[in-house]
């Protein structure tokens, strides 16, 4: 979504670079350049100068007047007044002190809001507890059947006792499922609430009732990042006429200009509290506004990206796989059936090109990345699981007739077979020698593959194990991007002492480098 912003802002901070000093007329043309670019991307007009006349002051002073590289340090100052403006920090949930939390769900019809319901059901169930939706949007045609739809494929409890499509009382619903999350010992409520094609009267006056019924804890305005300014009229004519406490952005993976997403928190007073980028029930997480920044202004999102590989690489599948690089031996090698896992893993995470637009500089790439499709990974386990346990284990007994056999059974050419093979040895001998020196369990790293049709050996780079070293009590990293993870991470950890936390030293795959343009391994 906001690519072209991105690459409006990169354009002109390229033309700072060089600069030993910054003069007036430089100050002015840069800031003239970001406002067009934000104006372009539909940011509101009022934000736009706020934030224009702040880069400007702040871009006066000492700081960058006096500065070895003022070019870094105006984009410093971009980097923390957009912060600012996304909502300055992470906004969590509160959570009742007596069970049910009840979270009420605002927004037009067509936001996405019923999706989101079982999206932060799924996300809240992950976190352990235990929340049940609500089925309080009866006017909406097959609303309550979506509702319980989305609720079994999240896997959470829905509480629907009126068909909907015009029939029952939607206050009276919200108010007993309040009752019966006690009963069942629920201690989240999610209730979705009935949206309009527009704002109007009726459906302010229904969402005020079902909020007094209900006193919730939290409420949402669910926000289509899509509809643009349309998106502020609307969160002010809710906020005046319900009230909310906090925003959820969907469709964020849309192509529309973003505006409303950087817009929203400054025009409300109220903090973008989650975000939604995808149809799938895990594209959801919480909104972080520096993190959002940093993509932004092409500097990517390694702390969400680690996150992401912590939460779906098996700590002991890790182990496992270390510990067989660690006694070698016949018997006891990586084989391909090892490697098979380790891609099943990669693939959980999401979108090879979500994940890779995470990384820092990937900007510069997006013609390239386009090009990476999640069907490679795919074909590289569909000609794994073509072998027989054996050739699996040992494939050095793959000959011209297995190879063929293999081809033909997994729809592939003969030459992805042998690519896939070759590099594997290669990749499994490099992991073999670095697996001597490990200070640590790491995640071990996959053998290169033959992604792309046609794809030669000299077109990718070659992959091996990189150990997570333990470091002592006040060591820093040699990694500046390392460091500043982990710097973040303590500054996150101190703020929000019950925020789960994650290992700042933690190595990512480097399967992932397969993927990646030449100039980014």
């Amino acid at each position: 979504m906001f690519d072209t912003l991105s690459d409006r802002l990169s354009a002109t901070f390229k033309n700072l670079r060089g600069k030993g000093r910054l003069s007036e007329e430089d100050i002015d043309a840069t800031a003239r350049e970001i406002r067009i670019a934000l104006l372009e991307a539909d940011v509101a007009l009022p934000v736009v100068k706020e934030f224009i006349a702040s880069v400007k002051e702040r871009a006066r002073g000492a700081d960058v007047s006096q500065a070895l590289n003022p070019a870094q340090q105006v984009i410093k100052i971009v980097d923390e007044e957009l912060v600012k403006i996304l909502g300055g920090e992470t906004r969590r949930l509160r959570f009742a002190k007596t069970s049910p939390t009840v979270i009420m769900l605002a927004g037009l019809q067509g936001s996405g809001k019923t999706t989101l319901a079982g999206k932060l059901a799924k996300w809240l169930a992950g976190q352990g507890h235990q929340p049940m939706l609500v089925a309080a949007d009866l006017q909406r045609p097959n609303a309550v059947q979506q509702l319980q739809v989305v609720g079994e494929r999240a896997g959470v409890v829905v509480y629907a006792p009126e068909p909907g499509s015009g029939v029952g009382d939607p206050v009276k619903v919200a108010r007993d499922s309040i009752d019966e999350a006690r009963r069942r010992q629920h201690d989240i409520v999610i209730v979705d609430t009935a949206g309009r094609l527009g704002v109007d009267a009726e459906m302010m006056a229904q969402a005020a009732n079902i909020r007094d019924a209900v006193k919730p804890d939290e409420i949402l305005f669910v926000v289509d990042a899509m509809i643009g300014q349309d998106a502020l009229t609307t969160a002010r004519a809710f906020l005046d006429g319900v009230g909310f406490d906090g925003v959820v952005l969907t469709k964020l993976d849309g192509d529309a200009r973003g505006g409303a997403a950087l817009s929203v928190a400054s025009v409300t007073g109220r903090q973008i509290m989650f975000a939604s980028n995808g149809e799938k029930l895990d594209d959801f997480d919480a909104f972080h506004p520096e993190r959002m920044a940093s993509r932004i202004l092409g500097m990517g999102d390694m702390l969400t990206l680690i996150e992401q590989a912590e939460k779906h690489f098996e700590a002991d599948e890790a182990e496992k796989m270390a510990n067989k690089l660690l006694k070698g031996g016949k018997g006891n090698e990586f084989t391909l059936e090892d490697f098979k896992q380790q891609m099943l893993q990669v693939r959980k995470m999401g979108s090879l090109q979500k994940l890779f637009g995470m990384l820092p500089g990937m900007g510069e790439f997006k013609d390239q990345l386009n090009e990476v499709e999640d069907s490679d990974l795919d074909r590289v386990v569909a000609i794994i699981n073509g072998m027989t346990p054996a050739e699996r284990e040992d494939p050095k007994i793959l000959n011209g007739s297995r190879r063929s056999r293999i081809a033909k059974g997994s729809g592939v050419e003969v030459g992805e077979i042998n690519q896939l093979v070759e590099r594997f040895f290669e990749a499994r001998k490099m992991m073999q020698q670095m697996a001597g020196g490990m200070g640590g369990m790491g995640l071990p790293g996959m053998g290169g593959m033959p992604f792309g049709r046609g794809g030669g050996k000299k077109s990718r780079g070659k992959m091996a194990a990189k150990p997570v070293k333990a470091k002592g009590k006040g060591a820093r990293s040699g990694n500046p991007a390392k460091r500043a993870a982990g710097q973040a991470a303590a500054e996150t950890a101190a703020a929000n002492p019950g925020a789960p936390a994650f290992d700042p030293n933690f190595e990512l795959p480097d399967a992932f480098k397969d993927f990646m343009p030449p100039g980014q391994r």
